[in-house]
């Protein structure tokens, strides 16, 4: 039988986890780390890398808990910051890494020798195009279309201004359109 879900809100279960109620934990995690894994695999392609960074937000969460100010900020939008952080850092490791040839490589657009149904066709262009964004446009189409959060939430979580999030949305949208366009009939779209 499940647990009903904890009726206290994220600050209240912060500062019950400060004050030594390791259960408080629990509510807070299964509450948001759903949505920052699905930010992450996103920024990131990679689901295990993914987890990990949902894990060190999850991490700091914890040990800034007894310094947490109710109000200051949302508990949501300061895992996605961290989050987004994290995420930055790894694919700027990533490129130090990378050698120029595996960059250049685009993926390979043959279909794969098992029939794939339509959805998951439209699922993987999309998810390559997104991708192809500069960070910065993937993360606030990210949070804005694909999360649905609103502007200032992002604005708040890319520590912009929602003129900013506004345009980085905008450029992202229309490099996706662009990124689609070519494909758009063979995936069978109007």
């Amino acid at each position: 039988m499940m647990d009903a879900p904890d009726p206290r809100d994220d600050d209240a279960l912060l500062a019950a986890y400060a004050a030594g109620d390791g259960d408080a934990a629990a509510p807070l995690a299964s509450r948001h780390a759903p949505r920052v894994l699905a930010v992450a695999t996103r920024m990131l392609g990679d689901r295990f890398e993914a987890e990990d960074v949902t894990q060190e937000a999850l991490l700091r969460l914890w040990k800034i808990a007894p310094d947490w100010q109710p109000g200051r900020a949302r508990v949501s939008t300061w895992l996605y910051r961290v989050a987004a952080n994290l995420c930055t850092d790894r694919l700027r490791q990533r490129a130090r890494l990378s050698p120029l040839s595996d960059a250049v490589d685009p993926p390979d657009p043959a279909p794969s020798a098992l029939a794939r149904i339509e959805g998951q066709q439209r699922h993987a262009a999309l998810e390559a195009a997104l991708m192809d964004l500069p960070e910065r446009q993937r993360l606030a189409v990210i949070l804005r279309h694909i999360e649905e959060l609103p502007n200032p939430q992002i604005a708040e979580a890319m520590e912009i201004s929602v003129e900013a999030v506004e345009s980085l949305t905008a450029r992202g949208r229309a490099a996706l359109a662009r990124a689609m366009a070519p494909r758009k009939e063979a995936l069978g779209y109007d």
